[in-house]
């Protein structure tokens, strides 16, 4: 394979990166703490945990984990919560007992969280008190014996903490009455776990990190085992392409507002600045623009990433023009294509381009990336060192340079498997250590990647990924349904929404039942925005229906399409889709 994209590369970037210094992402962290205790690490709602400050919280709680509740190496520790200070405790203290991080959507409902607890077979989970009595209704089912509940504001400084709980539970309505069997508060575990020593636990390449939940084409949630050799060696693939960026700047800062539960936030935000010794900015709320900029307007920053949507809201809030950009290095859209007339005001209006790159929860997710500095174009950017792409025909051999084909992915970043799914690892791995990404593109003869189409039905909404086969088996369990398809139709604030076609086996139901029931079991990003009553779906001579036949309907029914203007996803040469989450 001729890897045309070298030639592309700037200058000091290396083809390969060489072996990262540490062995986990443990070790990451805990380099971090010994090499600069006295700085910020992470900041939220007025409060600024220094690595001294995570050092000594994480140990406290890897010691509650391993001697109050016993467990053992590779034992799996969900965590559900939003951005606060309490995410990279918990992330923290869980890899220094040994065990393996189960990251959790908060808004997922009863019947999501139930699957993923299942199947990861977690034994303990770390749950924000706003969402446990989701879990209360579901927690007979799944392996969870223990329960580590934790209020909004217990991290944050006194009496701020008390007041923001009191809020919460009191005058918001906003923690709904849950009991378990067996839980407890997090600051009473941290008390638990002070002073004792740490088992010592080997850990190392080889041992799983992370199992990072994606959707699949049966609809049902994988579990990505993300091993510690693909998380630290896509931390140094990042760090290495941003090359000398932050060399003038004292101590990176990055605006983190992207949730730390996916995979993009959590290598590009919080690993990789941990890695470098800077702060993370958390942001609970982001869809509080206002809130949003008010917040990031007291904190001078270099890295800020976004998606589309994002960037596109917030520079269209009034306080947005009370923001100090003279200090950024890097922006970065992933999740969703970055549209030309988005780039275009946020450059503008910063002075710094959007950088789009690509990648996926299989990769970790980071394996193609613009590079720093160039002016928005389209491209998804060129294969980060240490990463083969490769434009494969349906026979899965390799295409020729602007051939258009399925993108393949190869690298020390690449997913172990998925868990306890042999069947579905080998449907989309290649002979050789490709990953099939399921993305059409090609690459041109300066080695860069243009995205073209989607492979799969999947759907982008605001940069989650939307699984059709999901939505559908959630719909047909509704009495009078007899079938249903899903597809996205184009959105001009979230890029795609889910419609739902429907075709009736009783007269009396209405699309508010078909809403009702996916609030109830979908969650929000998921739910469709229309549905549509037919008498069948198209289908082929198998049996199969045509989702594709309902989208170019859809499409050409668009006003935009019968003006002769289609919307940016209808187009079929668009760039597409960036660091899916």
């Amino acid at each position: 394979m001729d890897k045309v994209w070298l030639k592309s590369y700037p200058e000091g970037v290396p083809a390969e990166v060489p072996e990262p210094p540490w062995r986990s992402v443990r070790d990451l962290v805990e380099h971090s703490f010994a090499a600069h205790p006295e700085r910020a690490a992470y900041s939220n709602m007025g409060r600024t945990l220094t690595y001294a400050d995570l050092n000594r919280l994480s140990m406290q709680f890897a010691s509650f984990l391993q001697h109050d509740l016993g467990l053992t190496r590779g034992e799996r520790v969900a965590i559900m919560l939003p951005n606060v200070l309490q995410y990279p405790v918990a992330m923290c203290g869980i890899f220094r007992a040994g065990l393996v991080v189960v990251n959790v959507n908060p808004l997922y409902t009863a019947r999501e969280l139930k699957h993923q607890l299942k199947d990861s077979g977690a034994r303990s989970i770390v749950i924000l008190e706003n969402f446990a009595h989701i879990l209360e209704e579901v927690i007979a089912d799944t392996d969870i014996d223990h329960v580590v509940t934790t209020g909004l504001g217990d991290l944050l400084s006194f009496p701020r903490s008390s007041i923001t709980n009191l809020m919460m539970r009191h005058v918001k309505k906003a923690v709904p009455a849950y009991r378990f069997a067996r839980s407890t508060p997090l600051r009473k575990a941290l008390k638990k776990g002070a002073g004792r020593k740490l088992k010592d636990i080997e850990l190392g390449f080889a041992d799983i990190a992370y199992l990072q939940y994606t959707g699949g084409t049966t609809g049902v949630s994988k579990g990505a085992m993300l091993s510690h050799r693909n998380m630290v060696y896509n931390v140094q693939q990042t760090i290495t392409w941003q090359g000398d960026v932050y060399d003038d700047v004292d101590q990176v800062v990055a605006i983190t507002a992207l949730p730390l539960y996916h995979i993009f936030s959590l290598e590009g935000n919080c690993l990789s600045v941990m890695a470098l010794g800077g702060e993370n900015v958390l942001i609970t709320n982001p869809r509080d623009f206002e809130g949003f900029a008010k917040e990031i307007a007291k904190h001078k920053f270099n890295l800020f990433t976004g998606v589309n949507t994002m960037f596109a809201s917030l520079m269209h809030t009034p306080s947005f023009d009370k923001i100090d950009f003279s200090e950024l290095k890097v922006s970065i859209g992933g999740g969703m294509a970055v549209q030309p007339a988005v780039a275009k005001e946020w450059k503008q209006k910063t002075g710094q381009a959007i950088l789009q790159g690509y990648g996926l929860t299989e990769t970790s997710p980071v394996a193609i990336c613009c590079v720093v500095g160039e002016e928005f174009t389209g491209t998804i950017g060129l294969p980060v060192p240490s990463t083969d792409v490769m434009i494969a025909g349906d026979d899965g051999n390799e295409l020729g340079l602007g051939e258009i084909g399925e993108i393949c992915i190869k690298g020390p970043q690449v997913m172990e498997g998925y868990w306890q799914r042999p069947k579905e690892t080998a449907e989309v791995m290649l002979p050789g250590g490709w990953l099939r990404t399921g993305d059409v593109g090609r690459m041109d003869d300066d080695g860069y990647v243009w995205i073209e189409d989607r492979k799969k039905d999947m759907i982008l909404v605001s940069g989650f990924n939307v699984y059709p086969n999901e939505i559908e088996n959630v719909v047909v369990e509704l009495d009078g349904v007899l079938e249903a398809a899903a597809i996205g139709i184009p959105d001009e604030r979230s890029g795609e929404v889910v419609k739902i076609f429907a075709v009736r086996k009783n007269e009396l139901l209405t699309e508010q039942d078909i809403l009702d029931h996916c609030k109830e079991n979908l969650t929000g990003y998921k739910r469709p925005k229309a549905v549509e009553f037919r008498d069948e779906l198209p289908k082929t001579n198998g049996g199969k229906i045509l989702r594709r036949a309902l989208r170019e309907e859809s499409l050409f029914n668009q006003p935009a399409a019968r003006s002769g203007t289609l919307p940016c996803r209808a187009r079929r040469k668009s760039p597409g889709t960036l660091l899916r989450l």
